[in-house]
């Protein structure tokens, strides 16, 4: 398929110039209009206006100039139908083989600090996304192109063969109808918002990258991001160093990153299996991360760390000192020295986040079978101001800094959850069980002496006073929960008779 006709008209002038040069050298006519046109033609590249190859005038401000049948005609004829072709004979229409478009830039109107939406409005593309999805359905007979960087191969192309193979026609096609739905749900989106219709779930993803495997090896897997998600998490990190990130790694780097931003203190925390088995805040990081191994070394083996502080040489030396078996390390940045202690294991994973911050728009989508549940983040953040004491006895100043801790983490822990903690550290973990006082069982062994002195907190009620009777047991003095059984009351008098304390958040945290 020779090119003897093009149509040109792009808001992002990268690239073009050159790319006109080679078309005009090839004796290939260039259609083009206002602000195209005028930039070629100051590079001395031979172009006529659709203005005068139609035979009718821009009108209403440049609104509509590309929409007519002498365009479209010439775009959508099929070369090898004769009532196609006998058509655009009568009515002199002439056949378009490359069609070069790309969009009015309304993603960054719309995105720009006091825009207007008259100026918004006037940024939705018509005559752009018309051509584009005109040539792209007829990639049969003719190239289209929306993307600056495929420039270069299709001027090689047509330098050393004349032609675009059609396998790379109807990729170019899929490109186009890709970059048309995003850029009609950008404006749908837009749109939305500004009315008072249903909200409309927007799930455009772009690979990132094929995975080697998915939860086990027999499962295929790939990673895929919102290309509109521009806050510092897994997905944006940047990898140092390591072996290519698994899916496993990806979930547990998720949650260990989304937990250590509850703190603004300096604070480590280690997760395995998307669970943490350590948390503390100290004055600096070298000392938090000391404390959050500290809290089940046993359990850290292969597990994932979160920092929201630099990573610096001593916590790297530290790692090399202990044998630690790390998977991956992830924080805002490494120091110069710990890359240096760090950079002699090749295969552990070294993610930079950059400044960290919460986003407090986001969703939580989870699959099930043929469809998604879709929900606000938990974003709830309680302080001490929020406790309300259900007890006789109030907890201590100490004890009050230890349930907001420790609240921060039990958010993170998969239901049945509780955890129990001190002012700063995290001391036994009881995750994902069917009955609430298994999880205190759990947490009481895991924690073992460390107990002695700790809180504990809830994601949810208790329906029996039996878990109190089992935190008793391990040295557990005070106790936070939500509330909302109906043996509320019941539970009370047990923390009551066992001379604890009992505080309500009014808020669950359940985490599935």
């Amino acid at each position: 398929m020779k090119i003897n006709r093009a149509l040109i008209s792009v808001s992002d002038k990268k690239g073009i110039v050159p790319f006109a040069k080679v078309l005009n050298k090839m004796g290939v006519e260039i259609l083009s209009t206002g602000g195209t046109a005028k930039a070629l033609r100051k590079a001395n590249i031979k172009v006529k206006d659709v203005s005068s190859y139609t035979k009718f005038p821009e009108i209403m401000n440049g609104r509509v100039k590309s929409l007519h049948p002498k365009i479209h005609g010439g775009i959508l004829a099929m070369r090898d139908n004769k009532t196609h072709l006998s058509q655009a004979k009568k009515h002199g229409i002439e056949f378009i083989d490359l069609v070069v478009v790309n969009l009015y830039p309304f993603g960054k109107v719309v995105n720009q600090k006091g825009a207007k939406e008259a100026e918004i409005i006037e940024n939705i593309d018509i005559g752009g996304p018309s051509m584009l999805r005109s040539a792209a359905k007829n990639h049969k007979y003719v190239v289209t192109v929306c993307d600056p960087d495929d420039y270069d191969y299709i001027a090689k192309q047509l330098k050393e063969s004349g032609k675009v193979p059609l396998d790379r026609r109807r990729y170019l096609a899929a490109k186009v109808f890709n970059h048309t739905y995003k850029y009609d749900q950008l404006i749908a989106n837009y749109l939305f918002n500004k009315s008072t219709a249903e909200e409309m779930l927007d799930l455009h993803y772009e690979k990132v990258m094929s995975l080697r495997y998915g939860e086990n090896p027999h499962q295929k897997a790939a990673f895929f991001r919102n290309p509109r998600n521009k806050f510092p998490n897994v997905t944006n990190a940047k990898v140092l160093q390591g072996k290519q990130l698994s899916f496993n790694n990806i979930l547990d780097t998720d949650a260990a990153l989304e937990l250590v931003k509850e703190f603004q203190e300096p604070t480590a925390v280690f997760i395995k299996h998307t669970n943490p088995c350590g948390v503390a805040t100290a004055k600096n990081i070298d000392k938090a991360f000391d404390l959050a191994y500290n809290v089940d070394s046993l359990s850290a083996f292969g597990c994932v760390i979160a920092l929201n502080r630099d990573c610096t040489k001593e916590i790297a030396e530290y790692i090399k000192k202990n044998k630690m078996f790390v998977e991956i390390i992830v924080c805002p940045k490494f120091t110069k020295g710990a890359l240096e202690v760090l950079s002699k294991r090749k295969n552990l994973r070294l993610l930079e986040s950059g400044k960290l911050r919460k986003n407090l728009h986001k969703k939580d989508i989870r699959k099930v079978a043929g469809g998604l549940l879709v929900q606000e983040a938990d974003l709830s953040d309680i302080k001490e101001k929020d406790l309300k004491v259900v007890s006789k006895r109030k907890p201590t100043k100490s004890e009050m800094k230890a349930l907001v801790f420790a609240r921060k983490v039990v958010k993170h822990v998969k239901s049945n959850a509780v955890v129990f903690a001190k002012e700063d550290l995290l001391t036994g973990v009881g995750a994902g069980q069917m009955s609430r006082v298994d999880s205190v069982y759990i947490a009481s062994k895991k924690s073992g002496k460390r107990a002695v002195g700790s809180v504990m907190a809830s994601d949810a009620f208790f329906p029996f006073p039996d878990a109190v009777q089992e935190a008793k047991k391990a040295g557990i003095t005070s106790i936070l929960q939500p509330g909302g059984s109906i043996r509320d009351e019941e539970v009370i008098k047990e923390v009551d008779k066992l001379g604890m304390s009992m505080v309500f958040t009014g808020v669950r945290t359940f985490k599935h």
